[in-house]
């Protein structure tokens, strides 16, 4: 399993109503999209939330390394290139995923935290811990869904969570989720992916 994030960062006085408005009319165009477990299409808002920018930047969780290709190489993807350049995408490997008790309603945000791993830290021993931790948040009441991503080429985990109601506010980005495609997400093991 494959994550997967971009982010366009747009002008501070830009009207992210023409963000809501492209989601509330192109969102459902990934509702059927083969081999994606799910898309929570995020935005941030300057001077909400601790936001310093404004921000469309979409997560994904793929069932299939194949489906992401061919998102990101197919018209979906060129739509994003034509309206706001090509942005910088960061994808990592799931290595724990959990549906959490608010798995059967609409997300509403999603938080994302990374940490990056000392030079000395043991990559299994941080990735068990992290994991433990994203276990207890799993059963939390008003989670939909956690997962936790290993960057091997800086040595990051990047930690997503996505909260049926406002995320809590804590360490980490926080975006408001404006759609869910989530045409796969019954798919996507769960548990350690190793």
């Amino acid at each position: 399993m494959h994550a997967l994030q971009y982010a366009v960062t747009l002008p501070a006085d830009y009207d992210m109503d023409i963000i809501r408005d492209r989601v509330r009319t192109r969102g459902h165009l990934l509702d059927d999209f083969d081999g994606l477990g799910i898309k929570a299409y995020g935005i941030r808002e300057r001077g909400v939330d601790g936001s310093p920018v404004n921000q469309y930047a979409p997560f994904y969780l793929w069932a299939d390394p194949r489906a992401m290709n061919r998102f990101l190489l197919g018209d979906g993807f060129r739509g994003v290139i034509r309206d706001f350049g090509r942005p910088e995408v960061r994808h990592w490997t799931v290595v724990h995923h959990e549906r959490g008790p608010a798995s059967g309603t609409a997300p509403r945000s999603f938080v994302r935290r990374t940490e990056t791993l000392s030079e000395g830290a043991d990559p299994a021993t941080a990735v068990a811990e992290a994991v433990a931790e994203q276990q207890r948040l799993a059963r939390t009441d008003g989670v939909h869904t956690t997962a936790l991503a290993v960057d091997p080429r800086h040595w990051e985990l990047t930690h997503f969570t996505l909260w049926a109601a406002d995320a809590p506010e804590g360490e980490g980005d926080r975006f408001q989720v404006l759609h869910l495609s989530a045409p796969g997400a019954g798919r996507l093991p769960t548990g350690e992916q190793w």
